[in-house]
């Protein structure tokens, strides 16, 4: 398909997932910049799916284990749903059976899966390969008929060796963790905490929570990060927020996108970020200026549950349609 916006210069590809004869339960993607793949766990369809930036072909890894869960009140089937790039690894979470596996990033073979956490009734949500201490952080849900209050943590793996995962603490927290970002070069972990309305800072040594802030939002999704200028991007349901990490968190800007905003994404590289609106079916492309400013690049007509996005090279993005079990790769003309 191609964006329809007179003034976009960008178009959309749809690509296909292995499969996929309907809806996907498309969650957490993640894009390896080492290698040029995208990496697509798609959940009910029990695999992994690795698309290649160069050519768009599609490798599926098959074999993952699925379960239900429960989302507003339906049971819905779901395997893996998270993915994050580690030290020539992938890190997948199945929230089909409440396991962390390994991958090699290269020759795609499975390695080991273990529990994501020692406590029953919790399955992973986010994932995160945090650099700085070469652990894994793990945002969590209660499994279906979980109690909720054992998921109000985030999970800490030992990584040291790739391959080979333990698993090293818990964090409590004071609800629900939603979106991730970090900064290795600080050792700090952000994420949202549902129900407090807050956005907040974890070291990633001390564990401690050393900062606390509120973007002005009762529907906080994903986080996305300027490492070099610490401006975290906050998701608030139909606009998305510019914070000032470096100097006490204050809020510098808002930019809307329409509702139904999930994970964003920024290109440190571009100075862009991409914030995609499921319910306004529209892709919002922003500048940001070095005081953290946001200036409209490209409003991109997309399609109805087109949510989540992550930055590849230049100015590609990926983004994702589980409605229709794919995924639409964004490209200048």
């Amino acid at each position: 398909m191609k964006a329809r916006a007179a003034d976009s210069n960008y178009e959309l590809k749809p690509i296909s997932l292995p499969g996929a004869s309907g809806a996907v339960a498309l969650d957490y993607f993640a894009y390896d910049r080492a290698t040029g793949k995208l990496w697509v766990p798609a959940s009910n369809t029990g695999s992994v799916d690795v698309i290649d930036e160069k050519t768009d072909a599609v490798s599926q890894i098959t074999g993952f284990p699925t379960g239900e869960i429960e989302r507003r009140g339906k049971k819905i089937t779901v395997g893996p749903t998270a993915a994050s790039v580690g030290d020539g690894v992938v890190y997948i979470g199945n929230r089909g059976n409440a396991r962390l596996c390994v991958i090699d990033a290269k020759t795609f073979t499975r390695g080991e899966c273990v529990p994501v956490s020692p406590d029953r009734g919790v399955t992973p949500d986010g994932v995160l390969y945090v650099t700085a201490t070469r652990e894994i952080w793990i945002t969590t849900r209660p499994t279906l008929g979980g109690d909720p209050a054992a998921a109000k943590s985030l999970q800490v793996f030992d990584a040291s060796d790739p391959h080979r995962l333990k698993w090293k603490s818990k964090i409590p927290l004071d609800g629900l963790a939603e979106g991730y970002a970090v900064d290795n070069d600080r050792g700090l972990f952000y994420t949202n905490i549902e129900d407090a309305d807050a956005t907040v800072a974890v070291d990633v040594r001390t564990h401690d929570i050393v900062a606390k802030w509120n973007p002005g939002s009762a529907d906080l999704q994903g986080l996305a990060l300027d490492t070099a200028r610490r401006f975290l991007f906050v998701a608030c349901g139909d606009h998305v927020v510019s914070i000032d990490a470096g100097h006490g968190g204050k809020v510098i800007d808002s930019i809307a996108t329409g509702p139904g905003l999930d994970n964003i994404d920024y290109s440190a590289d571009a100075k862009l970020l991409y914030a995609a609106a499921s319910q306004a079916a529209t892709l919002t492309i922003a500048e940001v200026d070095d005081r953290g400013k946001f200036h409209l690049k490209a409003t991109v007509p997309t399609v109805k549950g087109a949510r989540g996005v992550v930055a590849g090279k230049g100015e590609t993005a990926y983004l994702i349609d589980p409605a229709e079990g794919r995924i639409l790769k964004l490209r200048r003309k």
